[in-house]
């Protein structure tokens, strides 16, 4: 980072002074790695290959050659409205600031649990598939491993502890990690593709427009039977899904030089490399698939299915190796993500125990109990929701269904706060990375309008019962505000609040040796 200045470091330490808060974190990040940790999170080699029965399986082909850009360009408008606002404000845990300050506590607050809630039961998603793969692709062929509880939490507690001391010893290492990231899914996604390419019989391009309802038993019952258009748009929960994560770069604001102009770009980048690659795999891989009927009824299994059936055993586990890495690395970034949002949330006392919750290591210079919590938070989600169930379906699942709604509403509530701001008192300033109040409040409006699509996708059978928990968490949240939260929690710094703490900043930054 020879270009990173003394003067862009003045800038970044005047930015974050002016809102309130000290540089205790340390700025290592380039921009490349602040779009690295994003795209890495979003890894379309993580939910474009453990959730593509979605399509496979859903309105077949139409689902992957019209569905993905579809899909992807809902996740790029909330990604171009984030990015303005997070320009603007350039902190770790952005959101929960962004919801603070455009609207009020309460907003803030709302913003942050929802945001949290979504980025701890997403890192356990995130591992779970990996162990899916795992046991698909080496733990069952080659090791004989069963699927059992006990076999999943194993693992589950064994790459999540490592992803979480990777980010213990310091923003350095996971960079660095984060960083290979980015080229390996380039890497492996373009190879996927060619190896795909050359296995496919012939080249059926019209499959990737031709529209199919393999919904109940032609699609091994991943969707419920329903019609040709709902088959079709739930379908499109495949890319929006998978696209999601990039708010990454924001919660590593503070660790990422020149903030204001880089937490953007990584952003929307990632976005758009994401939906971009993505595409070229999937479409490679939809013209490799022997017979799309019979694809449909492998449910689950079709990206098993599909390589048993086209490619060499011996390609087939490099790739394999290269994509289990890849999904490991996806969930480390994701520990560096909730991580972040624990501590910046904690430092405005928004969390039981948050005065160790915002501590920082004066070695490490990361926020060694927010790391830990957050991910062993993950894994009891996994091992107690799988316990139970509700009917047939266990509670993990349900959860799950609700984890990228609430992602996605922590997402809208800052944008639809900015939407009404722009221009007053409570944003007057902009950042570097600025669309103009006509084309942020046309982003603004489409974020609305795809929450509401993403919110009736996300609620249909089988995921009916996230309706009922998204209902409740609002209610008990609700409850919660109004009987403690309201008189305790004073939220961030702004006003003559932010010039009362500049002698706490000076203190924090000398207890970590930044000055």
């Amino acid at each position: 980072m020879s270009d990173y200045t003394e003067i862009d470091k003045k800038q970044d330490l005047q930015i974050l002074h002016s809102m309130g808060y000290a540089q205790e974190l340390e700025r290592r990040m380039s921009q490349f790695s602040n779009f690295a940790v994003s795209f890495s999170i979003i890894c379309i080699l993580s939910g474009g290959i453990n959730s593509l029965a979605q399509a496979t399986s859903g309105a077949g082909g139409a689902s992957i050659g019209i569905g993905w850009p579809l899909g992807c360009f809902i996740s790029l408008v909330f990604a171009v409205a984030m990015a303005q606002i997070g320009s603007a404000y350039p902190t770790a845990g952005g959101l929960y600031h962004w919801g603070s300050i455009l609207g009020n506590r309460f907003t803030g607050w709302l913003t942050a649990w929802f945001n949290l809630l979504g980025l701890v039961t997403v890192l356990g998603a995130i591992n779970v598939g990996t162990y899916y793969f795992f046991m698909g692709s080496f733990g069952t062929p080659y090791l004989g491993l069963e699927d059992t509880t006990t076999t999943r939490i194993v693992f589950l507690a064994i790459i999540t502890g490592v992803q979480a001391l990777v980010n213990h010893m310091g923003i350095g290492l996971t960079a660095k990690l984060t960083d290979f990231s980015g080229y390996l899914i380039f890497a492996t996604s373009i190879l996927l593709a060619i190896v795909c390419l050359a296995a496919a019989d012939s080249y059926e391009f019209g499959r990737l427009f031709t529209f199919s309802n393999y919904s109940g038993e032609a699609g091994g019952n991943v969707w419920p039977q329903t019609s040709g258009t709902w088959v079709f748009l739930l379908g499109l929960l495949l890319p929006i899904y998978t696209i999601t994560g990039y708010d990454a770069s924001a919660h590593t604001s503070e660790e990422t030089v020149k903030a204001a102009e880089s937490v953007p770009r990584g952003m929307v980048s990632s976005v758009l490399w994401s939906a971009l690659f993505g595409y070229i795999m999937l479409c490679s891989f939809v013209l490799m698939i022997p017979n799309m009927d019979e694809a449909a009824k492998q449910g689950w299994n079709v990206f098993f299915w599909a390589m048993d059936a086209r490619v060499h055993p011996a390609i087939k586990d490099i790739l394999y190796l290269a994509i289990f890495v890849s999904q490991w690395l996806c969930g480390l970034a994701t520990v560096t993500s909730v991580s972040r949002m624990i501590f910046a949330f904690s430092r405005d006392g928004g969390l039981p125990a948050s005065k160790p919750l915002s501590k920082v290591s004066p070695t490490y210079r990361t926020p060694v109990a927010a790391i830990w919590t957050g991910s062993i938070l993950a894994v009891l989600f996994v091992w107690g929701s799988s316990l139970v169930s509700i009917g047939d379906t266990p509670v993990y699942t349900i959860v799950v269904s609700c984890t990228v709604i609430f992602l996605f509403f922590s997402f809208a509530i800052p944008i639809t706060l900015g939407l009404f701001a722009w221009g007053t008192s409570k944003w007057d300033k902009m950042g570097p990375w600025n669309l103009g109040e006509g084309m942020f409040k046309l982003f603004a409006i489409l974020s609305i309008i795809a929450m509401v699509l993403i919110f009736v996708l996300g609620i249909q059978p089988p995921n009916d019962w996230a309706l009922y928990i998204t209902v409740g968490f609002l209610i008990v949240t609700g409850i919660i505000w109004f009987a403690f939260e309201n008189r305790r929690f004073r939220g961030p710094p702004i006003g003559d609040e932010v010039a009362r703490r500049q002698a706490e900043i000076v203190a924090a930054e000398k207890a970590v040796g930044e000055v």
